[in-house]
């Protein structure tokens, strides 16, 4: 299953907005900047998950982007699925029905095999993403960072807050 990259930037956005403090919010363009990141693509797929309320917008000088619910709250899946839609990734064909042994769809009461085994491969998948949380990835995000890009970052936070002030 290949995803776009949206996801992935998806997914450390909301990483990036859980540690921000109550209230505050981050431009979507300075995401961008942090990230180092094309700000059109990336607002596009912001947009995605405001649309679902993982994240939540305010507007005026000091709007922009924040969690829309409690990073606890928030699953991998949910990102996924408001940027990449809710559809299957396995759509069967029915072609064991076709070429010169098949038979009329009557003669299959039953889901192809194939079909089966790969419905269930992505319902662990899936499963396996509505187990993990925005929280997850923020812990796990502070634990993986290097010490010198967590000072990087703070000094670049505060920097954006000043140009927001």
């Amino acid at each position: 299953m290949r995803m776009s990259e949206g996801v992935e930037w998806g997914l450390h956005c909301c990483s990036f907005l859980a540690r921000l403090g109550e209230g505050e919010t981050m431009a979507g363009r300075d995401l961008a900047e942090f990230f180092g990141l094309p700000p059109a693509y990336l607002l596009k797929n912001l947009r995605a998950l405001a649309r679902v309320g993982v994240l939540r917008t305010t507007s005026g000088p000091r709007g922009g982007y924040r969690l829309g619910r409690l990073a606890e709250e928030i699953t991998l899946l949910d990102v996924v699925e408001a940027i990449e839609g809710r559809e299957h990734a396995y759509h069967c064909a029915e072609i064991r029905q076709r070429g010169p042994t098949g038979l009329d769809r009557s003669e299959y009461p039953e889901p192809c095999g194939v079909a089966v085994a790969m419905w269930r491969a992505e319902q662990a998948w899936r499963d396996s993403l509505s187990s993990t949380t925005i929280a997850d990835l923020a812990e796990l995000g502070h634990r993986e960072v290097p010490r010198e890009q967590w000072v990087k970052s703070k000094e670049w936070l505060g920097l954006v807050r000043a140009r927001r002030a």
